[in-house]
């Protein structure tokens, strides 16, 4: 118990010395104003008693008269308090050192500076008195002066030496007995305390003070009732420091007696030390509510003792977990009992409080690390727990159910007992599951690989088979993909899965990438037949149904399948009509031919196929002779598409049209226009070679020379060693023989950099270098592709060449080369790749703005999967909060959380749990961060941003405990992050500044 920090002084009554002044014989009546001085003296007429002394001393010179004159006047200014009374008694002292009454001067001049308060120079007079040469009554004030004078400097044994010297005076026996009291109390000798403060017991100007020392010394002996009955009815006679004190000293025997009930008022009237409490304080009166089943009163006293390591604080931070856990909240007693655990004051208590913290981590997961090596840490700390088997069970459980699959596939790899490997099997199958959504499909199907070979769940084998295939699929091994998918058919247990019904889809589109249409077509059919509430693949389903008939040749079947996929009005409802349209070509049905390309050039006009609709539209009218229609559709196509990579054939075909009518300047017209804005591709070497037989019957073969000295891709007197040799280099690069097929193009190049075929040597050269992983060699001639007019090989260089740029993280020459493969690509996966990578390379050069344009863009693409909407949502959101919009980043943030999964996932539910706690919705941002750590534990990085936001939340809600352990767990826990430690070190140094203004116990 806290002592009381002034001492309770009684009153000291001093009394004046009664001096007498006995005339020498010498004094005659010369000296009758010294007499009548000496006798106004003793009457205590002090001021006229000092005027005669005076007048005495001036008029005698008698050394004697003057000395005594002097000791008079001085003693007369002490008893009226005259400013100058001690100057004058030192005086005396120093002019008259022979004076008789010398002794006598040092005992006054130590009385006058005792009565002043000024005991430090009192006691240098006293230590100047001959004690000796003093009266019996002189000695006792002496003595009792003297003691006070050590008891007030703090000097217990000098002040006990001289108050023992009058314990039995009559004056000053009773004070000394009370200080003695008082000096044994201070030392925690409550025996001679009790001894002495009895003695006085009876005077009632001792009683009230010594009740509060017998109190808090009976409590001290562990008298707990009797320091009670001492303190209550002490407690209204108390001044207010007094009667904090006591109101602790009664709440605490009341305590200690378990009587808790009446404990708590008077521990609740407790002041503290300066305005403060204590850890110690904060726990009695927490604990005493626990007892009282008022678990949300004792929460809000454990909570505030903040940063204990002692057996107090261990026991507050054990039943702290017990009061949460009793009030269902389950995260702030993982936090409490984790805390308890880690000190070892009490052993018992942390065991208790250890397998608590295990069963919680399990239930609702662990941010700090995961579940399985916090219950493996367990069992290994206390292999004799009679909970031995219920752990066990939770570990084997929790490897699932901890979703942190990385980190408890490394600890089921080093623990490959048998009870473990069915978990072993299943952890690897979702490891790989994230894997795979993360984009790293070798990973991915390494571990299904693993799952597989386990064979302990039928189930799970079946699934991971299935999973094997989907990467075998996208890492383009199709004839592996397809044994899986197989052998998952086989499975009994396959048709129990959730993959199960996507099957027959898997298998149609492995086919079709084989080009085995048929086995596709086959397998597309038995997935429409089973398919439900997939509208998405059912429509893809038809469309790749039609597309597997229409290049089987089957083209009635093939139009019956793109009549569904038009009527479903879904994804690539324009593809369907223009495969339908084409198809109707292949039945000799020009005329439905014709109909539904002009129904698709007026119900899709910004179509990436409204190009092709044209140009077969156009060729269509001309097998139907029909040429003046088919110029009409070719200058449609010309004027309104100019991009497109049917111009230059477009203008060829116009040019034909031309010739085959003989009408030879439009012709000429046409072709030189094919040559001028598409020289070096194929159409500019059949215009050349087809105007060359116009000039030759027309006989202008001079103009025709002179026309072709102009271009400089045309060689014609090394035509035919042009072709020659590049028809042998193409060979070696169809026949995918790369490394000689990379030695002959080269070799065309450099004899012919302008040759016929230029333009396709070039491209095939770069896809060369390409494939055999070359990609610095391929740049320059993917270059020349796209620095041509637009061709063939255009879209196709363009994508090339920004995927390279892209892996180099080369942002300055791949964004101009996106942008153009946006505007001029006609496969739409191909503008989506574009606007992907435009929207993710704007962002990494801190262009916020551009990148969400290109994000916006992503987003309205209703074609494009889940995972590039993640992307675009994510650069949304990120680049609103790099601008400091959190109104769009808010908005963003919780978009994406309706689609990403992975590492996504977790960045938008910290996001989601950001918001909440600025918006003060404590509870509920306190929700978003246990889904984070449950769900998403593997994310660590986002895990512990998500706990200063926790931290941030619970002392939001008052709870200092949880806000500074969570904090202090970070910074422990979290050394990988030096940014979160950074924000987490910040916030503790705040809230322990503002918690150390009320409990003494933090140093801040």
């Amino acid at each position: 118990m806290r002592r009381l920090n002034r001492l309770l002084l009684v009153a000291v009554s001093l009394y004046g010395f009664n001096l007498s002044a006995q005339q020498s014989t010498i004094y005659t009546h010369e000296l009758k104003d010294f007499d009548r001085g000496v006798s106004l003296y003793n009457d205590k007429q002090y001021q006229a008693a000092q005027i005669l002394f005076e007048t005495t001393k001036k008029e005698n010179k008698d050394m004697e008269v003057q000395a005594d004159c002097a000791y008079y006047i001085a003693n007369c200014a002490i008893r009226l308090n005259q400013l100058n009374a001690d100057m004058l008694m030192e005086d005396f002292v120093e002019d008259y050192p022979t004076s008789t009454k010398q002794n006598q001067a040092y005992i006054e001049v130590a009385s006058y500076y005792f009565n002043q308060g000024k005991y430090a120079q009192a006691l240098k007079w006293f230590d100047k008195v001959n004690e000796a040469d003093m009266s019996n009554a002189d000695r006792e004030r002496y003595n009792f002066q003297k003691g006070y004078g050590y008891f007030n400097a703090g000097d217990k044994k000098q002040a006990d030496k001289y108050f023992n010297k009058v314990l039995n005076s009559k004056e000053y026996g009773s004070q000394a007995k009370y200080y003695l009291g008082f000096i044994a109390y201070e030392s925690d000798n409550y025996k001679d305390a009790n001894q002495y403060f009895g003695q006085v017991e009876d005077q009632e100007q001792y009683k009230e003070k010594m009740s509060y020392f017998q109190a808090d010394m009976n409590f001290k002996l562990g008298n707990f009732q009797k320091a009670i009955d001492l303190g209550e009815p002490q407690l209204a006679k108390s001044s207010p420091a007094e009667r904090s004190e006591l109101n602790k000293i009664i709440g605490e025997s009341y305590f200690n007696l378990k009587q808790y009930d009446k404990a708590i008022p008077y521990l609740k009237e407790y002041k503290g030390k300066k305005g403060k409490w204590n850890n110690t304080d904060f726990y009695q009166l927490g604990y005493a509510y626990y007892k009282q089943g008022d678990y949300e009163s004792a929460i809000a006293e454990f909570n505030k003792i903040v940063g204990g390591n002692d057996a107090v604080a261990q026991n507050a931070y054990y039943h702290l977990g017990e009061s949460y856990l009793k009030t269902g909240k389950k995260q702030q007693a993982l936090n409490a009992f984790k805390n308890a655990s880690e000190m070892d004051f009490d052993a018992k208590i942390q065991e208790d409080a250890y397998l608590n913290y295990s069963k919680l981590s399990y239930e609702i997961g662990n941010p700090y690390q995961s579940v399985p090596e916090v219950l493996n840490t367990f069992l290994s700390k206390y292999p004799e727990t009679p909970f031995k088997q219920e752990v066990q069970n939770l570990l084997i459980s929790s490897y699932i159910t901890s979703k942190n699959y990385k980190e408890a596939l490394v600890l089921l790899e080093k623990n490959k007992s048998p009870e473990n490997r069915l978990a072993y099997q299943k952890v690897a199958f979702y490891r790989g599951m994230e894997l795979y959504t993360d984009g790293s499909y070798k990973e991915a199907s390494i571990l299904f690989k693993k799952s597989i070979s386990e064979q302990r769940d039928a189930r799970f084998t079946a699934r991971a088979t299935f999973w094997k295939g989907e990467t075998e699929y996208v890492l383009n091994q199709f004839n592996e993909a397809l044994l899986s998918f197989k052998q998952f058919m086989q499975f009994a247990e396959a048709k129990s899965t959730p993959e199960y019904k996507n099957i027959n889809y898997n298998l149609a589109y492995t086919y079709f990438k084989l080009k085995e249409y048929e086995q596709a077509a086959t397998y597309f059919q038995s997935y429409i037949a089973l398919s439900k509430n997939d509208n998405v693949r059912l429509n893809d389903a038809y469309l790749r149904l039609g597309d597997s008939q229409f290049v089987s040749g089957k083209y009635w079947p093939a139009m019956e399948a793109y009549n569904k996929a038009i009527e479903m009005k879904g994804i690539d409802a324009d593809y369907a009509l223009f495969q339908k349209a084409i198809s109707y070509g292949f039945v000799a049905r020009n005329e439905k031919k014709i109909e539904d390309l002009i129904k698709f050039t007026q119900s899709y006009p910004q179509s990436k196929y409204a190009d092709d609709a044209l140009y077969e539209l156009g060729n269509t009218y001309v097998s139907e002779n029909n040429t003046s229609k088919a110029l009409q559709t070719y200058d449609k196509l010309v004027n309104d598409y100019k991009t497109s990579s049917y111009v230059s054939k477009t203008l060829m075909r116009q040019a034909l049209i031309y010739y085959n009518a003989q009408d030879d300047n439009k012709a000429l017209a046409k072709f030189k226009k094919v040559v001028a804005d598409f020289p070096n591709t194929p159409e500019a070497m059949e215009a050349v070679s087809t105007a060359r037989l116009i000039y030759v019957d027309s006989g202008r073969t001079d103009e025709y020379a002179t026309w072709v000295k102009t271009l400089n891709f045309v060689d014609v007197t090394d035509a035919d060693l042009d072709n020659t040799a590049f028809e042998s280099a193409e060979k070696q690069y169809l026949q995918n023989n790369i490394k000689q097929a990379i030695s002959s193009l080269t070799s065309y190049i450099a004899k012919f950099p302008n040759g016929i075929s230029s333009l396709k040597a070039n491209f095939y050269l770069a896809q060369a270098y390409f494939a055999d992983g070359l990609e610095n060699n391929s740049i320059p001639h993917y270059e020349y592709v796209i620095s041509k007019a637009r061709n063939e090989f255009t879209e196709q260089a363009l994508a090339r060449l920004s995927q390279i740029h892209l892996k180099k993280n080369d942002y300055a020459k791949a964004i101009p080369v996106l942008k153009r493969l946006e505007t001029e690509a006609e496969f739409p996966q191909n503008v989506t790749f574009a606007q992907s990578n435009l929207m993710k390379s704007y962002y990494d050069q801190k262009d916020y703005t551009n990148a969400v344009v290109y994000a916006d863009k992503v987003m309205a693409n209703d074609k494009i999967e889940d995972r590039i909407k993640s992307d675009a949502q994510i650069i949304i959101a990120r680049s609103a909060i790099k601008t400091n919009n959190e109104d769009k980043a808010k908005a963003a943030y919780a978009k994406l959380l309706t689609i990403a999964k992975g590492e996504l996932a977790a960045e938008a539910l910290y996001y989601d749990a950001y918001f909440k706690n600025k918006e003060a919705k404590y509870d509920a941002s306190n929700a978003s961060v246990q889904k984070l750590s449950k769900d998403y534990s593997g994310y660590k990085y986002f895990g512990a941003k998500g706990l200063i936001i926790m931290a941030k939340n619970f002392y939001g809600l008052k709870d200092s405990f949880q806000a500074t352990y969570i904090l202090e767990s970070i910074i422990k826990n979290f050394t990988d992050y030096s940014d979160v430690i950074e924000e987490a070190q910040k916030e503790l140094d705040t809230i322990k500044a503002e918690e150390a203004k009320r409990n003494s116990s933090i140093q801040n």
